[in-house]
């Protein structure tokens, strides 16, 4: 193939998968998809600001030489803008404090994303250092939403959610220590999953990240690309601290084993915050109905484990985290973090660690591990739990002000996401997939939980929903080859 209409359009409506399998067949070549993906960024992107780092020249180098026999060999993609350490990169976690960082060496993570195949072409844009469900950062502007730009795409994956559902590439890493995989999933009619605890190593850099409530995976159009990800990238190092069961079979092999009946449990009401709205409750009941059209035992469960003081604890451990993670990063840059280089929430929550002493940090240790006891508890009768992802519609652009200095008051606005720290904290794997979308074709997304190391089960139900109510024909209105 040629750079033609034809190539586009196979481009747009291929998966990763389905991508590499044209790479591997020889009907196109890894050249070609690098040109095409660069030429729709080029595009779209100023429609959107999804993609803010570009390394297009460093991509079309990589394709100049062989790309190996990976699972996605040859196939566009975009790292987040923080997190993964990926060398000769910038990484500016939305902060113009960070502006002048490049990454020195390639974090395990980004290791096994090359060795998969996949050709990376920068980064995607990140609400400024990443603790936010919208994507709105000073130092790079607001990231829209391909399908509706007057909500947010969701955060803190937000540009590469965007990326992802305007067809610039198949996939996109996002990251996770509030739900920052699974809402902008949600937001923009993806497919993603938050792995379980351990899955995939953060070292051998880091041992670990937020006391094992951060996860790194990839956003996703298809339930197969999940499956394949997961395959391609997980694995723990000697001395990590977690180490989930391994199913004896590949997770996309498993696909093909065919659905099992299982117990799934389903709730209409939030543990904490305002009810769910209407076209909330819709895509549960739509869902759970779904569910046991297509075989499995599906019964109500009122989610009851309490979640608003156990998200006060998380949030003045993070508090002291980002205390930790900015004293270190203003050693890397030669100068301490000072007030203009961070919004107002940032730099207050920064005041909010120091203010913590080490016994009120252990107890908020100790109130993380005895929600996750409690969580793990409550769901063990079921093989799969449905919630809703986000508890209300993407909020409109703005809502989400991280120029507001009141720590507590910012933090409680977060109950929309009532359903999303809670698997952080647990450790359970949890995957975001679409539903219904509204009369303002904005998605709604529900979430699976399953058992500690089964990714394979919620995986399974999710490709089951994919195939009886397929979602990757849909297009966003800024989309490419609308």
């Amino acid at each position: 193939m040629t750079m033609t209409a034809d190539l586009v359009r196979t481009y747009v409506a291929s998966d990763a998968l389905g991508l590499a399998d044209l790479v591997r067949r020889r009907e196109v070549t890894p050249a070609e998809l690098t040109d095409v993906a660069i030429s729709l960024i080029e595009a779209l992107d100023p429609k959107l600001n999804a993609v803010v780092i570009r390394a297009f020249e460093q991509a079309r180098a990589q394709v100049a030489q062989p790309v190996g026999d990976g699972p996605f060999a040859g196939v566009p993609y975009l790292l987040k803008n923080i997190g993964s350490e990926c060398a000769g990169l910038p990484m500016t976690a939305g902060m113009e404090y960070r502006k002048d960082y490049v990454s020195t060496s390639d974090s395990e993570m980004v290791r096994r994303i090359k060795a998969s195949g996949l050709v990376i072409l920068g980064r995607t844009n990140v609400p400024e250092n990443g603790w936010c469900i919208a994507t709105e950062p000073r130092h790079h502007g607001p990231t829209l939403n391909p399908w509706n730009a007057a909500v947010t795409p969701g955060g803190s994956s937000g540009g590469a959610a965007a990326a992802v559902a305007a067809r610039m590439v198949p996939m996109a890493e996002g990251t996770d220590g509030g739900g920052s995989i699974r809402v902008p999933a949600s937001c923009c009619g993806l497919v993603g999953l938050k792995p379980s605890r351990g899955r995939i190593t953060h070292g051998p850099d880091v041992v670990d990240i937020w006391f094992g409530s951060v996860y790194f995976f990839a956003l996703t159009r298809t339930v197969r690309d999940t499956a394949a990800f997961l395959d391609a990238t997980a694995g723990v190092l000697p001395g990590d601290l977690y180490t989930p069961p391994t199913p004896d079979r590949g997770w996309l092999a498993g696909l093909a084993d065919g659905p099992k009946r299982r117990r799934i449990g389903f709730t209409l009401t939030t543990p904490w915050g305002p009810a769910f709205a209407p076209e909330v409750t819709r895509a549960v009941e739509e869902t759970a109905a779904l569910l046991a059209e297509l075989g499995h035992d599906v019964e109500e469960h009122a989610f009851s484990t309490g979640l608003e003081g156990p998200w006060s604890s998380y949030n003045r451990m993070n508090a002291v985290q980002a205390v930790l993670d900015f004293e270190e990063l203003g050693r890397t840059l030669g100068r301490p973090v000072g007030e203009g280089d961070l919004n107002a929430f940032n730099w207050a929550l920064l005041h909010r660690g120091r203010s913590l002493s080490a016994t009120e940090h252990a107890a908020s240790l100790a109130a993380m591990r005895k929600v996750n006891q409690q969580i793990q508890m409550e769901l063990a009768p079921f093989d799969v739990f449905l919630t809703p992802t986000l508890t209300q519609p993407p909020r409109p652009v703005g809502y989400w002000d991280m120029n507001d200095p009141d720590v507590d008051r910012y933090n409680a606005k977060w109950t929309d996401a009532a359903f999303m720290f809670a698997f952080n904290v647990s450790g359970l794997p949890a995957v975001s997939v679409p539903a219904v979308w509204t009369p303002a074709d904005v998605p709604i997304g529900v979430q699976l939980v399953g058992r500690y190391g089964d990714e394979a089960a919620i995986l399974s139900v999710a490709a089951q929903m994919e195939q009886a109510r397929p979602w990757i024909g849909r297009r966003p209105a800024i989309c490419a080859g609308s």
